[in-house]
């Protein structure tokens, strides 16, 4: 952490509030995506990334929590509909205050990630958990205790079961369902792992930047679907155990485990608490645990 990090994760805070959390997201996902091309075109034998997207605008900066802390406290003061519309572009509202918030959210993001990684990792290589990941959430449940009223899971109305939302409330609705959730998560795990098996820990970093860019089209109204937290955690696996069927498998799980936090935490509630950063969190500490314990060469899959 740096004073000019500092300074950066501000300015990036405030451009990301400004643009709205959503297609900041995107942003990240094709600087991403840039950074791994880059890359593999010049140093592809390097163990390190060098990437933009993940210090000061990183996911837990202005490239998308600072743009769901400003939605809430927009939302909060009467400014925006919603705290979970993380679409809208903070710079329409014309309110100041809705950016310097996103200012502020994104130092928060930045020294979160910063304490967090300081936490003891499980080997050489391999984090305890996505470090911007945990900040993304971090951050988002700071928001939610300081502008939502819904409390830490939401509040079903009276008369609704907790876990059965109405499509209105629903994160996704066009992806909640089993047979969705099934073939999606297979699907992006499969792509997601042959990426991570083919070129390492910069393919891994690409299918993270490959579903994220994706998620502008969701923005300009289109039903894509959010895949960045199947993706990642499958390219991961692919990477550790050399098969994409485990990375097929994780995928898979991954798609169920972000419904299961978009029912806990966001279906229910007024402010956004993302899915996909609680199962990158999630997921990621699970799968380099049983990387760091050898577990996939105690059950290999050969393909």
């Amino acid at each position: 952490m740096s004073a000019i990090g500092l300074l950066a994760a501000f300015g990036g805070g405030i451009f990301g509030a400004a643009i709205g959390a959503l297609p900041a997201f995107a942003f990240v996902g094709f600087l991403t995506m840039f950074g791994v091309a880059i890359q593999l075109a010049v140093a592809p034998e390097a163990t390190t990334f060098f990437s933009i997207p993940f210090d000061a605008f990183g996911p837990q900066a202005g490239g998308f929590a600072s743009g769901v802390a400003a939605a809430a406290y927009a939302a909060c003061k009467g400014k925006l509909d919603s705290g979970r519309n993380i679409v809208t572009a903070g710079m329409g509202l014309n309110s100041p205050d809705v950016l310097l918030v996103g200012g502020i959210f994104g130092i928060i993001g930045y020294v979160v990630v910063w304490l967090v990684s300081m936490v003891p990792s499980f080997g050489p290589g391999l984090a305890w958990t996505d470090y911007p990941g945990l900040g993304v959430v971090i951050s988002a449940f700071i928001a939610r205790f300081a502008w939502g009223t819904c409390g830490f899971c939401g509040k079903a109305p009276e008369g609704e079961r907790f876990f059965h939302p109405t499509d209105a409330t629903k994160w996704l609705a066009f992806q909640s369902d089993v047979g969705q959730l099934v073939v999606i998560g297979i699907g992006v795990g499969l792509f997601g792992g042959w990426l991570g098996v083919t070129y390492g820990t910069p393919g891994a970093l690409l299918a993270f930047g490959i579903a994220a860019a994706s998620l502008l089209l969701l923005t300009l109204g289109v039903l894509t679907p959010v895949t960045h937290h199947i993706a990642l955690p499958a390219a991961i696996v692919g990477v550790a155990s050399g098969s994409i069927i485990w990375a097929a498998i994780a995928g898979l799980v991954c798609a169920f485990v972000g419904e299961f936090f978009a029912r806990v935490f966001l279906c229910r509630g007024d402010t956004h608490i993302d899915p996909p950063a609680c199962t990158i969190a999630a997921m990621t500490t699970v799968f380099n645990f049983l990387t760091a314990i050898g577990f996939w060469a105690f059950v290999p899959i050969p393909i």
